[in-house]
């Protein structure tokens, strides 16, 4: 099942859409919101599910054509969004390149942060900054949506919780980021609002590529209409995603439409000049990734962040080649002001 928020008001409207994503029904009478079916999902996932099945039998009352466009995030804002750092091959990345040793622990105790929930923006919305000094970045990730999970859930119960998929743009401004930690108090100016796919999918939409723990397809990232990350979401995931809702409840229950995400999708380096498409490799979800790299190997940064109307565009295809979740399709504007 596959399912969406039409812009409407604050929370948006739920829609069921079709497995192709061209059709959708919204959801009346059995929930308004994607938060409502969250918070009742043993009773109206089923209701939903039927409502799907007449949808792919193109016998949906009052189904329409959709446009992706017309689409909020599908929590347009969520009690909680927390984003760990799943792939640590990324994180030892961005220690190497500081000169700092990466802690042992960090190969069996996730990093996890909490971002803002409030005010997500729709996948084909602009990503707004107010300089290109920020240094403006996309992270293509994976994330899941869980029901009621109890605080202490161990890591065998944890998945069972795991209702709904998406991919994620957690937008980061890389300027910022450096004198906020060294405040050592963590992030806040430099995570703005973060972008999620047009659709949330069932873990049963995934087939075999889903293994209750790790989703194991590739991410395409394609940077101003040319290919720049092809990394597969379920390699070198140290932490796989009951892991990371454990060590979110570890002391405290997490609410329904809580969000985890995976932190940036980072397979490692190949070869002496890294995992570059050119080179051979899978290319990087991010663009300080290989900045990185770059100042490993000469000293600093060659590759520049994303500047005013660069284009970023998220999409993971099935095996035949076929969108799961839709495109997350942005282009960076400078911020006006209210």
């Amino acid at each position: 099942m596959k399912l969406a928020s039409l812009k409407s008001g604050r929370d948006g409207q739920l829609l069921v859409v079709s497995n192709d994503l061209d059709r959708a029904v919204a959801a009346y009478g059995i929930a308004q919101t994607m938060q409502a079916a969250l918070d009742d999902w043993s009773n109206l996932a089923p209701r939903l599910e039927e409502v799907a099945e007449k949808l792919a039998a193109g016998n949906a009352p009052g189904s329409f054509d959709l446009d992706p466009g017309d689409l909020s995030s599908p929590l347009p804002r969520a009690y909680q969004w927390a984003d760990g750092s799943a792939y640590v091959n990324h994180v030892e990345l961005v220690r190497k390149a500081r000169g700092a040793e990466m802690p042992v622990s960090f190969w069996s105790d996730p990093l996890m942060y909490q971002g803002g929930s409030d005010s997500f923006i729709g996948p084909y919305d602009p990503i707004l900054a107010g300089s290109e000094d920020w240094g403006i970045d996309f992270e293509a990730e994976v994330a899941v949506v869980v029901d009621d999970v109890p605080m202490g859930v161990g890591v065998a119960d944890a998945g069972s919780h795991i209702k709904l998929l998406m991919l994620v743009n957690d937008v980061s401004l890389r300027g910022l980021i450096p004198g906020e930690l060294g405040k050592g108090f963590g992030f806040f100016h430099g995570k703005p609002s973060t972008a999620f796919s047009p659709v949330a999918v069932t873990p049963d939409e995934l087939g075999t590529a889903w293994d209750g723990g790790r989703l194991h397809l590739a991410v395409f990232c394609d940077l101003n209409g040319e290919p720049f990350g092809r990394a597969n979401a379920g390699v070198d995931m140290t932490f796989d995603f009951p892991t990371l809702i454990a060590h979110a409840a570890k002391t405290r229950p997490l609410c329904a439409g809580t969000i985890i995400g995976s932190g940036t999708i980072s397979n490692k380096q190949v070869g002496e000049h890294g995992s570059a498409l050119a080179d051979g490799g899978v290319g990087y979800s991010c663009i300080a990734e290989v900045r990185m790299l770059e100042t490993i190997q000469s000293g600093g940064p060659e590759t520049p962040f994303m500047a005013f109307g660069d284009h970023i565009h998220i999409e993971m295809p099935d095996e035949n080649g076929d969108t799961i979740f839709g495109a997350i399709d942005q282009v960076v504007e400078r911020y006006e002001g209210p």
